[in-house]
């Protein structure tokens, strides 16, 4: 099983871009904001609160894991922001998912904070834009996944 975590807009629009990749496995959505979902994500989303690091993040981290404990997924993957701190956290923790993170491609000079933390605990963490190598020196180069 795999949890996609991500904010919704731009990040959902980007993980979403894999979506060939990830329909071949059994996967769901946690995302923070109710949306007007496309078909493939009905029933197949859990929502939590939108923090913008304030103290719903606590709220998150017990929304965290009530998803996760009913899921048990092996991975989380996530291309940002917010709902990714959480999710990987909490999985990491206690039900050792495997974590890939990708370095939104808006990122293109400065790594996001998202990123900044996720580095130091992502099994598999990828990034878009050469100028961030000197950031991430651990992390793979992909390129554009859009």
């Amino acid at each position: 099983m795999i949890c996609i975590v991500s904010s919704c807009g731009g990040h959902l629009t980007e993980i979403r871009s894999l979506l060939k990749i990830l329909q071949k496995y059994s996967h769901f959505y946690v995302i923070n904001d109710i949306i007007d979902l496309p078909m493939d994500m009905k029933n197949n989303t859990y929502f939590i609160k939108h923090s913008e690091r304030d103290l719903k993040f606590f709220i998150n981290l017990i929304e965290a894991l009530v998803i996760l404990k009913k899921t048990k997924p092996k991975i989380i993957i996530s291309a940002g922001a917010g709902p990714a701190v959480p999710l990987t956290l909490i999985g990491k923790i206690l039900y050792k998912s495997e974590i890939i993170f990708i370095e939104s491609i808006t990122r293109v000079n400065k790594p996001s904070l998202t990123g900044r933390i996720l580095y130091f605990y992502a099994d598999h963490f990828f990034y878009q834009w050469k100028e961030l190598k000197n950031y991430y020196k651990k992390g793979i180069y992909v390129g554009t996944i859009i």
